[in-house]
């Protein structure tokens, strides 16, 4: 795969690359481990988690799985009793490839540093706040990375991103991206026929993501505000960057993609709390709605909703002036109808890939789009919490973070966002607030 480019891989590059994948560890005598960022002649990839929710959890999975020699070595988290709990998680699924000892189960702000030093692969799945400043450090460092959406949740934060992006580029190590839509082989051959015009030009483009809210657990008793928020960090701004750049950025990136990677020209949303209300849905917005305006005329109408009791729908419909495309059904309709057969985890695709590419010595950098969808979603939010239009110029020049630093974070620090007198957590007002 061209470490520049979007990959364009069809089902028959799938099954190669899925086949490599399998064939690795008999492939071993044959390759240079050198060029690998693991101990030179050693037959083991040393897998290290930043953050121990299930995400991670399965990205962990899913890591030991693309390669025999994985070992996943280092575990951190906030908190501890997470990182127990799911080490034994693990254990019981990957069995002798799990190799964590009590003293490489790591806690705190400070933790992922060591992960960091002992691991060859960091597979980064925390607060988004800290995907940057994380990734980062694992490419100083000489680490191959992994991490999940979103890849950061202000503008600062890109910045850094993309920093480390280009810096993997220079010290040939691969960062992978958890938007996992690009691995999909059915997304592929749907977005190459797009690519080939089988819906003629794209006149507008709907993005949906509705549904419930994110798992909501109740607080535990002897938790200070802090660990009860790191516990729960989907729900709090300053952690998570909200629901279009949480969410939504998996279908801005579809929409991206399927008009050749093209960067929106301004934006303007709404959105606000309407009913999930109580203190454990700490201060997110429930429902979100952003206009994105692209160079060629075209609108994409992007819509976000985290409420119980209502329509829920996820999809990415692409509209042409010879039918439609439905990317998530992986179909056509229109002229050219057509609907892909097949089958493929993305999840496990993305993981193939990596650790195909760490064995070869040939990287995978997904940096283009992750930084630039990334951006997309981190357009929209502020839009929607400021109500002001916000252009790609804006967004792309400020250097707006929600405060404190990643830096900064440390333990036993009194959290930014603290409750209100009636025990809910105040929002962002649009007309009032002012970000950029």
């Amino acid at each position: 795969m061209n470490e520049n480019k979007t990959p364009t891989v069809t089902r028959r590059d799938f099954l190669k690359t899925s086949a490599a994948a399998t064939a690795t560890v008999a492939a071993l005598g044959a390759l240079d481990l050198s060029r690998s960022a693991h101990a030179a002649g050693s037959d083991i990839i040393k897998v290290g988690m930043i953050g121990c929710g299930g995400r991670n959890t399965g990205a962990a999975a899913q890591a030991l799985t693309a390669d025999k020699g994985a070992r996943l070595v280092a575990m951190c988290d906030i908190l501890m009793d997470r990182v127990q709990s799911k080490r034994n998680e693990l254990k019981k699924q990957k069995g002798e490839q799990v190799t964590v000892a009590d003293d490489q189960c790591f806690a705190g702000f400070d933790a992922y540093k060591k992960v960091i030093a002992a691991s060859d692969v960091v597979c980064i799945a925390n607060a988004a706040k800290f995907h940057p400043f994380h990734a980062m450090a694992a490419i100083q460092a000489g680490k191959h990375v992994f991490v999940e959406k979103p890849h950061g949740i202000d503008p600062a934060g890109m910045k850094l991103m993309r920093a480390a992006c280009d810096l993997a580029k220079e010290k040939k190590l691969s960062i992978v991206s958890g938007l996992h839509s690009r691995w999909h082989p059915g997304y592929q051959e749907t977005v190459k026929r797009i690519h080939d015009g089988a819906i003629g030009d794209i006149v507008s483009i709907e993005e949906n993501f509705l549904r419930a809210p994110y798992g909501v657990v109740p607080r535990k008793e002897g938790l200070t505000e802090l660990e009860w928020q790191a516990s729960t960090q989907y729900h709090f701004v300053w952690m998570s960057g909200d629901d279009v750049v949480q969410s939504l950025v998996h279908n801005l990136d579809r929409a991206r993609w399927a008009m050749k990677e093209a960067n929106p020209i301004k934006c303007h949303g709404m959105g606000g709390r309407s009913s999930m209300t109580d203190p454990i849905y700490g201060d997110v917005f429930d429902h979100h709605s952003v206009v994105y305006e692209f160079p060629n005329g075209i609108r994409l109408y992007a819509l976000c909703r985290t409420t119980t009791g209502c329509y829920d729908e996820y999809s990415s419909l692409i509209f042409g002036t010879k039918g439609k495309a439905d990317i998530m059904r992986s179909a056509i309709t229109g002229e050219n109808k057509w609907r892909w057969q097949g089958s493929g985890d993305p999840y496990q695709i993305e993981h193939n890939a990596l650790f195909a590419s760490i064995r070869s010595g040939n990287p995978v950098n997904n940096g283009d789009y992750m930084v630039d969808s990334t951006m997309t979603g981190v357009m929209g939010q502020i839009s929607c919490y400021t109500g002001k239009e916000i252009t790609w110029e804006q967004i792309t020049k400020s250097d707006f973070a929600y405060p404190p630093k990643p830096e900064d974070c440390h333990d036993g620090m009194e959290s930014p966002t603290k409750p209100g007198p009636n025990g809910s957590y105040p929002v962002f007002v649009p007309g009032k607030t002012k970000l950029i």
